[in-house]
């Protein structure tokens, strides 16, 4: 049983906090405008389908977002050319309503074109926009470990075709409707947007399906260090890389027939090298690689060289290294005061550096105490306390079924019936299985390296399942 349906979304960012004006090539990823082109820091390209035939155009495009008292401004400017010379340029201008669901966690917004112009020249004839009318609605389900948004899009555009050879004027009408779908979260987003076109000229209709998908990711990598005689063996990097790919398909009776065609541009990856982990307790040892990522990445945060992977996992330790492995948005210390600040639980101390993760996780209702007054940070972390966070981080768990159900765990009924929802969503995503037994143990303490493990897992998760499922699933499933 899949845990995602395919949804209807479109591009929304989750935290319009600040105005910011920024290029595409340097944006949070999301197709550029309506068009199905791709671009890297370098080119924009797309296909014009006006004529009746496909017709590449390739050149500067410039993407420009600004964000002030809940309105949302981006700005779109082309000035593209054709291997034979024909000329593009085009400026879009879409503004938003934002509004911020306090409580919620969710975001929503309504964009309608409020200017346009676009020219194509194609030899002697032109093609000149005349009319754009536009409407876009999205929401963004804001969740502490990834954001997931949604929406969709119609669209009208009413051009005025002047053909130089008989010195007439026609009028071509594209009508459009679409929907987007995205995430982002600290290791990567992806937005894929579904675009259908119907193109009414004199001669007949034409139809043209733009995919289009934008990808950014951060991906470690280990680096080896070849040279014997040194202090250390190997390290990680991050790889920071991005990507836009788009597939058009298309029906044109009256000019190219039926046909596909594919764009792809690739950004410059961007590589940042960790600090390298030292300890001598981990030759041989399973959770040898997840250890280490983590530790480079800070998420553990040693400051002995011995690991003791074997050694239960603390429940303070283990939550702050999953919401630092997340990046959480910590809420800001309170002020300095007479009256020193309480704890959230009063076996906590607001002195310990990362106290305020642990507060934050409350708020967001990621983590809650053992009792309402204690968190016991020092306790072993259980298996079912483990995954809990995961799915919670998530913000999932309200995607198991009915309540009612069974996992297919041989111990189900040993699972509580607080967590069995964050378990089978879990177990559905992949980031859990049973031992070989067909058994989930949930009161079974994790080890620090089981521990490093199922982390290593989550952030496999959000650098690469998502990506999948938000792309390739949907580009390559016919």
């Amino acid at each position: 049983m899949k845990i995602f349906t395919r949804l209807s979304i479109l591009f929304l960012f989750s935290f319009l906090l600040v105005s910011v004006s920024f290029k595409a090539s340097s944006a949070l990823a999301s197709p550029v405008d309506v068009n199905g082109g791709v671009m890297n820091e370098y080119e924009y390209k797309e296909l014009f389908f006006l004529t009746g035939y496909p017709i590449q155009f390739s050149g500067k495009a410039v993407v420009s977002e600004k964000e002030s008292k809940n309105t949302l401004t981006r700005t779109y400017r082309f000035t593209l050319t054709s291997p034979s010379g024909d000329k593009l340029t085009r400026s879009m201008n879409y503004v938003a309503n934002v509004n911020d669901h306090a409580g919620k966690g969710q975001t929503t917004a309504q964009f309608e074109a409020k200017s346009y112009s676009e020219k194509v020249t194609i030899g002697k004839d032109t093609y000149t926009l005349d009319n754009y009318q536009y409407s876009e609605g999205t929401v963004s389900d804001n969740l502490p470990a990834s954001s997931f948004y949604s929406g969709n899009m119609v669209g009208r555009k009413i051009y005025k075709f002047k053909e130089a050879a008989t010195k007439k004027e026609h009028l071509i009408t594209v009508h459009l409707n679409g929907r987007n779908m995205g995430y982002k979260n600290f290791w990567g987003a992806t937005e894929t947007q579904l675009m259908d076109s119907e193109i009414i000229t004199p001669k007949g209709s034409a139809f043209v399906t733009s995919k289009a998908s934008d990808s950014k990711s951060r991906v470690l990598q280990y680096e080896p260090f070849d040279p014997s005689l040194s202090s250390f063996t190997g390290g990680h990097a991050v790889i920071s890389s991005s990507d836009m790919v788009s597939e058009y398909t298309y029906d044109i009776p009256f000019g190219a027939g039926k046909g596909r065609m594919e764009l792809q541009k690739k950004n410059t990856p961007k590589i940042e090298r960790l600090i390298v982990p030292k300890f001598r307790d981990l030759d041989r040892h399973q959770a040898k690689d997840a250890i280490q990522k983590l530790y480079s990445l800070g998420i553990f945060d040693e400051k002995s060289q011995f690991f003791s992977p074997n050694t239960p996992m603390k429940r303070y330790q283990y939550t702050v290294g999953i919401l630092k492995a997340v990046d959480l948005r910590v809420l800001e210390p309170p002020k300095k005061s007479k009256v020193p600040p309480k704890p959230i639980f009063s076996d906590l101390s607001t002195k310990d550096p990362d106290y305020m993760y642990i507060e934050s996780a409350v708020e967001q209702g990621i983590i809650t105490g053992v009792t309402p007054d204690s968190f016991e940070p020092d306790s072993p972390i259980t298996r079912v306390q483990a995954v809990a966070i995961l799915v919670r981080a998530l913000g999932m768990e309200g995607r198991a079924p009915s309540p009612g159900f069974k996992t297919h765990y041989a111990d189900d009924h040993k699972i509580s019936s607080w967590a069995k929802d964050s378990v089978y969503v879990a177990t559905e995503l992949g980031l859990i299985q049973g031992n070989e037994f067909n058994r989930f143990n949930p009161q079974q303490q994790l080890t620090r390296a089981q521990a490093a493990l199922i982390t290593s897992r989550f952030l496999d998760f959000l650098e690469n399942d998502l990506k999948q499922n938000y792309r390739d699933d949907i580009f390559f499933t016919k």
